[in-house]
């Protein structure tokens, strides 16, 4: 029955995209993780009134999140070309992909953070620096406790564009199901193709929506 309603589908290759997109997305969204809390707190500790403040540095972090943030992905791509190429040693292929997936979603990643980070009660960070706290005790015994629901939620939005980004990256041979879509449905005029592949990404975003949802609805104390 489904090989005459999607003629073109193979399913073993159809589970291979699948696993690239799950790859790439979770792969990159680590290091957006990590990369995205390290822009945050810096965007957080730095700016007027914070526990680092410091105009310049602030000026120099603000800056590389707005101008990587106003890159359209597909033109990043291109761009990190040759620093994929340094890193990698390829520019095809899902590993080749994560480079540009990293720093494209890091810098949206990262004011999400800081707006997390604002949203912390003021006087909590102020009782613990009464209390003699070192910034690395405020960090990680206030901050990030405190914000741990918005900067869950933020990282599931992140994770919901990654999706997308990663069916971007597939147009220029990355892998994934965006890739097979493409040069396997489009191109060949295998529409099957591109739906079967539109369906599972669905799929896959609403799996990261709900545990998502579900991590932060756990860790909401309100």
């Amino acid at each position: 029955m489904l090989s005459e309603l999607f003629p073109n589908v193979k399913l073993d290759e159809v589970w291979t995209a699948t696993y690239e997109t799950f790859y790439m997305t979770l792969i990159a969204i680590l290091g957006t993780f990590i990369l995205g809390i390290l822009l945050g707190l810096l965007l957080y500790l730095t700016s007027r009134g914070g526990l680092w403040q410091n105009k310049f540095v602030h000026l120099l972090v603000a800056t590389f999140v707005n101008v990587f943030r106003a890159i359209p992905f597909i033109i990043l791509i291109l761009l990190l070309f040759p620093f994929t190429k340094f890193l990698i040693g390829t520019i095809r292929g899902p590993n080749a992909a994560l480079p540009a997936l990293i720093i494209g979603a890091a810098p949206f990643y990262g004011r999400l953070v800081e707006i997390g980070l604002r949203e912390v009660d003021k006087g909590v960070v102020e009782a613990a620096k009464a209390m003699g706290a070192k910034t690395s005790t405020i960090i990680f015994k206030v901050l990030l406790p405190e914000s741990m629901p918005a900067l869950v939620s933020g990282i599931t939005v992140t994770a919901i564009a990654l999706i997308g980004y990663t069916a971007i990256a597939g147009v220029i041979g990355a892998g994934g199901l965006g890739d097979f879509a493409y040069f396997y449905g489009f191109q060949r005029r295998s529409f099957d193709v591109v739906f079967i592949c539109t369906v599972l990404i669905v799929i896959i975003v609403f799996i990261f929506q709900f545990i998502g949802d579900t991590i932060s609805n756990k860790l909401d104390k309100r």
